[in-house]
């Protein structure tokens, strides 16, 4: 077989998809007469990366697999052919992604207990809706609350391939100017508003930095949280029967 024309029906391949694509995925497209091997796609996968290193795009494996994309360093002019306005989630949600992707499996109530308020219904919807969060099974205690985890799509998205590819705290730290613009389409945005003074009510910093740095969201971080404490309040604690069970709180904050 060709290898130019193999090269080429890979790459035609990873743009009309317009996902990531395994290298099984890619066999699949060929016919069984062209006899076209995992060995042939991933020879085509390389010679297309070699060939991208000095254009505009470049080839990324993620979770899924692999997948033609723009260099991060092309984004902010590339942005401009979309006039929509961008989603911007609030601090809680991502507190609370953050918790569900450096902890997991990891309950609400455990989540609640580090972040130090409730947490609103409404984000773990919002993130299982978006297809980041699963459920992925219950912890055995009284209340069997359910276990949180990531999903496949929420490595592609971020440009993962596997949850050790999570920065650590020590390098979070030494970011200067990490600013991490979520956005998805149909989403709803979360309204601007103008920076506020630093929350008072003690609760730990975020392990996400988006959420730690994102100073455009301090606004809509304070509206979460005097959402969840209203929450809170209007159903008694809020929280999973399980919060008060002391091997789960040990385990949470290890």
């Amino acid at each position: 077989m060709n290898e130019v024309y193999v090269r080429n029906v890979v790459e035609a391949a990873l743009l009309a998809a317009g996902r990531p694509l395994s290298k099984d995925q890619l066999v699949a497209v060929f016919d069984e007469r062209d006899a076209v091997d995992a060995e042939a796609v991933g020879a085509a996968l390389e010679s297309l990366g070699r060939d991208y290193e000095s254009r505009g795009i470049e080839l990324a494996e993620v979770a899924s697999g692999f997948r033609v994309q723009i260099r991060s360093a092309l984004a902010e002019p590339v942005s401009k052919l979309w006039v929509e306005r961008p989603t911007k989630y609030s601090r809680a949600l991502l507190e609370t992604l953050a918790l569900v992707a450096y902890r997991q499996p990891i309950t609400r109530g455990e989540i609640e207990q580090i972040r130090g308020v409730a947490v609103n219904p409404n984000i773990v919807k919002t993130l299982i809706e978006r297809n980041w969060v699963r459920v992925v099974g219950h912890r055995d205690v009284p209340g069997r609350p359910e276990l949180l985890g990531t999903t496949r799509e929420f490595l592609d998205y971020f440009g993962l391939q596997r949850l050790d590819d999570l920065p650590t705290l020590a390098q979070l730290k030494e970011m200067e100017d990490l600013r991490v613009q979520l956005s998805l389409p149909g989403a709803e945005p979360v309204e601007s508003l103008e920076p506020t003074a630093p929350q008072q009510d003690g609760s730990a910093p975020s392990a996400d930095p988006a959420a730690a740095t994102d100073a455009d969201a301090d606004a809509a971080a304070d509206a979460d949280a005097a959402a969840d404490a209203d929450a809170n309040t209007d159903a008694g604690t809020g929280t999973d029967p399980h919060t008060d069970d002391d091997a789960i709180a040990n385990e949470a904050l290890d």
